[in-house]
């Protein structure tokens, strides 16, 4: 059944076939010639990017792995409508990783779960994906057993008691619908097909395989909660695979999230259509070729930094000084005002007043134009040191 053919059954008011209840599901099909400019396209930028950044040297690329994971963290969560707060996430990420950097502050358990399923997936992609695996994941996403306000099932597949499992997106009263998940008395057969499929050798591209896991995972749905972002770092487990790397240079996840809208749209169009996936796994790779490009943000802002410290060897900082620096290069929240740096630095505001005129003197640190009794400081760009 084709999408518009779907249309015109809701119109009609008749019952809805989603892609599951096909008779040749799951076996996908699609139409490589269709694809294959693609796949090449953003398999030539992946070995490029990996290529690239083998060359920059083990400390620049930490920082940028660093900066990476902090993101797909972020925004694999901010698709779900969780925000999570940015220095958490990198302590937490860079403690895992034992990289050393200044301010590591203390992580909240969801975060800490999150990080936890990242870096298990991509730092160990080599091991087989089995149901135990998957429990432990989604037991590290919900610690509390609660989603939200909501008791859930945790470290389980769903069961007959939570009902038909709709996946639906947007805020609460506006929700809308995407489409209905298969029954719970399905998922046992439905998930060890499926993670004998992915334990398996197929003679196809890893990337296309990625498309197709994350495809496959969330339209059975087998939690409670936590289905998204579990299929995404499914993705990444198989996409770790195609580079055969543990290193994460580009975040499918944060360019999912500015491609919100249209990722929804596509898994909703493919689940009311037939087991013919070309469209989707257009899509998909169109989206990772866009998230490999915008890896160079990731990258001009690690250079920007690398740059800023080089400089700064040259002055005279402080531990303080240096803590504060760093979370300003990290990007700081909100502005920074005396006040912040006392509390951040754990000192007087007299004390943060001189460490900032300090900074001042040095050509560091510059005050925002507004000025008044809120002043805040910024750094100062590398061309006006």
């Amino acid at each position: 059944m084709q999408y518009l053919e779907y249309i015109h059954r809701i119109l009609c008011g008749e019952s809805v076939m989603y892609i599951y209840n096909n008779k040749d599901w799951p076996h996908f099909h699609w139409h490589s010639e269709q694809l294959i400019h693609t796949l090449a396209t953003v398999r030539h930028k992946q070995g490029h990017l990996l290529g690239k950044m083998a060359g920059l040297g083990f400390t620049l690329q930490t920082e940028a792995m660093l900066e990476t994971m902090t993101l797909e963290v972020i925004k694999t969560s901010e698709i779900e409508g969780e925000i999570l707060k940015a220095d958490q996430v990198r302590s937490s990420i860079a403690r895992r990783l034992g990289i050393e950097t200044f301010g590591l502050v203390r992580a909240d358990r969801d975060v800490e779960g999150v990080v936890e399923m990242l870096l298990d997936a991509t730092q160990h992609y080599d091991y087989p994906l089995t149901k135990e695996r998957l429990f432990g994941w989604h037991a590290a996403l919900f610690p509390t057993g609660y989603s939200g306000m909501y008791k859930i099932t945790v470290g389980n597949w769903r069961t007959e008691g939570d009902g038909p499992m709709q996946v639906i997106s947007g805020p609460m009263g506006r929700e809308r619908v995407h489409f209905e998940a298969p029954a719970f008395d399905r998922l046992e057969e439905e998930m060890q097909r499926f993670l004998e499929w992915f334990n398996s050798e197929q003679l196809i591209d890893p990337v296309i395989k990625a498309g197709i896991a994350h495809l496959w995972f969330v339209t059975i749905h087998p939690f409670d909660d936590g289905n998204g972002r579990i299929a995404r770092t499914i993705a990444d487990l198989q996409l770790s695979r195609a580079d055969t790397s543990t290193q994460r240079f580009y975040s499918m996840s944060a360019q999912i999230r500015k491609e919100w809208g249209m990722y929804y749209d596509m898994l909703e169009k493919t689940q009311k259509g037939t087991v013919d996936i070309t469209e989707w796994l257009d899509w998909f790779l169109a989206c990772l070729d866009r998230a490999v490009v915008a890896s160079g943000e990731v990258l001009n802002t690690v250079l920007s930094k690398a740059r800023y410290w080089e400089w700064l060897t040259t002055k005279s900082l402080n531990e303080r000084q240096k803590l504060l620096l760093n979370k300003l290069m990290d990007g700081f929240d909100g502005k920074l005002t005396t006040s912040k740096w006392a509390k951040i630095a754990k000192c007087s505001q007299d004390t943060a007043l001189r460490d900032i005129q300090n900074l001042m003197a040095q050509g560091i640190l510059i005050q925002e134009e507004s000025g008044g009794r809120s002043t805040a400081y910024l750094l100062a760009p590398l061309n006006e040191r």
